[in-house]
């Protein structure tokens, strides 16, 4: 059978459609990148926000007119879409031959395969993780590991723990010997994800957190770089601060999601932290981790942000000179505290702010590239783009969401180059290979 698979949504999604793909090949099925020469399709679905529910409907749709119009004969949609709306997607979507819930994925070969009308699959999703081999689609060079999944936090605009479950550390020995494996096929970086990777151990309450993983995964042979992706600020402490700053394996970025700086509106999103908590965080990871790169998520248009709100907003960002930030429109989540909330602005109100803040943020990421110019940057080469130059990434970029970095001379896909930067093209920094041994009196190397 030929199968066509679209993976949508975040990182953990897509870990989650490569165990999918592993599982559909071992079975004897060929993945074909047409979905017109498919006999069945998968989607593999979010429901974070609108925006993510729309694209996967739009997906979903697209697929089911070639069952009266193609080849294809099943289509299957997994993840977080059928969990949340079990109950209506097959009565709405009448095309759709089976559904799996966020617990069900190891069971995608018998939603293909089977003659059952209408199948549908919703195992525990407070079960532990599933240990599965996994296609990885990611690299060269890198690929997501997730170390948990779910989330016990209940923020008032997120529907994550009603739809993934509670929060699941995997073990550390499961994440170790999946890191060997992904080392053994050339994988150089690990970017660890989860709802909240701070909150790593804490239900296996013997004492095991981030930090007991961190110090093993540092020790896998072949793997230079480990990036984290999320950590909730009130989750970060001083062990973990000091581990990072000590250890070259572990790239000094750091993915904080804060959403705010109100405290009027961090207390309406039931988020723990402070303004004043906040800021005092930063001070610390830059006073103690030199050249930390520092990556945030926001919300504007949250109920009750007036203009005060937003402009105290703008002004942290200017104190702060952030280099990485995410700017997001407040969407109203059905079954969430923050949708029933009063005095929201208006859409058109919401974007203006998150325009203004995404203006303001183009400028500090100018100069923040400014301040890279004649610094020479150890670069994950992923590949060459239509002009014949490498496109890589330094430390300061995480895939999908920040910049890259492009060079001529001496690369490879998958391998490392030092790069001396020389410039800026489109928010990304230019340069060129040099020898580690071409280092100057005025040359700094980030990282060796």
């Amino acid at each position: 059978m030929n199968v066509h698979f679209t993976a949508l949504g975040c990182a953990k999604n897509l870990i989650d459609s490569e165990q999918m793909l592993s599982l559909i090949t071992a079975a004897g099925h060929e993945i074909v990148d047409d979905p017109a020469q498919a006999d069945a399709a998968v989607v593999n679905t979010c429901a974070f926000i609108e925006a993510a529910q729309q694209e996967a409907i739009d997906a979903i749709l697209e697929l089911a007119q070639l069952k009266s119009t193609g080849r294809l004969q099943r289509l299957v949609v997994t993840g977080c879409l059928p969990q949340r709306y079990q109950g209506d997607i097959l009565r709405e979507i009448p095309e759709i031959d089976a559904v799996l819930g966020v617990g069900s994925f190891p069971d995608i070969v018998a939603a293909l395969e089977t003659d059952e009308d209408h199948y549908a699959r919703f195992a525990d999703k407070n079960a532990p993780l599933p240990e599965l081999d996994r296609t990885v689609t990611t690299g060269p060079g890198w690929a997501y590991i997730k170390i948990a999944d779910g989330c016990d936090n209940r923020c008032a605009y997120c529907v994550i723990p009603s739809i993934r479950g509670r929060y699941r550390s995997r073990p550390v020995d499961a994440i170790l010997a999946e890191a060997r494996a992904l080392a053994a096929d050339g994988v150089k970086e690990l970017l660890l994800v989860a709802q909240d990777v701070t909150a790593y151990g804490h239900d296996f309450r013997d004492g095991t957190g981030l930090c007991t993983l961190l110090r093993e995964l540092v020790k896998v042979q072949g793997i230079e770089w480990i990036r984290l992706h999320y950590l909730y600020p009130h989750e970060i402490t001083g062990e973990l601060i000091d581990l990072i700053a000590a250890e070259p394996r572990i790239v000094k970025y750091l993915d904080i999601p804060i959403q705010h700086v109100s405290d009027a509106i961090l207390r309406r999103m039931r988020r723990p932290e402070t303004k004043a908590s906040i800021e005092a965080l930063l001070e610390k990871l830059r006073a103690r981790i030199p050249d930390v790169v520092l990556r945030t998520s926001l919300i504007v248009g949250l109920p009750g942000e007036g203009e005060a709100e937003f402009e105290e907003l703008m002004d942290f960002l200017r104190e702060q000179q952030l280099p990485r930030v995410g700017v997001f429109v407040f969407s109203p989540q059905e079954g969430t505290a923050a949708a029933q909330m009063p005095d929201r602005c208006s859409q058109e109100e919401a974007e203006r702010r998150r325009d203004a803040a995404m203006a303001l943020q183009d400028r500090i990421m100018e100069a923040y590239n400014d301040r890279h110019i004649g610094l020479t940057l150890k670069v994950l080469c992923e590949g060459q783009d239509e002009d014949g130059r490498w496109v890589g990434r330094s430390y300061g970029d995480s895939p999908e969401v920040d910049g890259q970095v492009l060079f001529t001379g001496d690369g490879a896909p998958g391998q490392f180059s030092w790069v001396r930067i020389d410039g800026q093209e489109d928010g990304f920094l230019t340069g060129h290979t040099v020898k580690i041994n071409d280092k100057g009196s005025r040359d700094r190397f980030l990282y060796v």
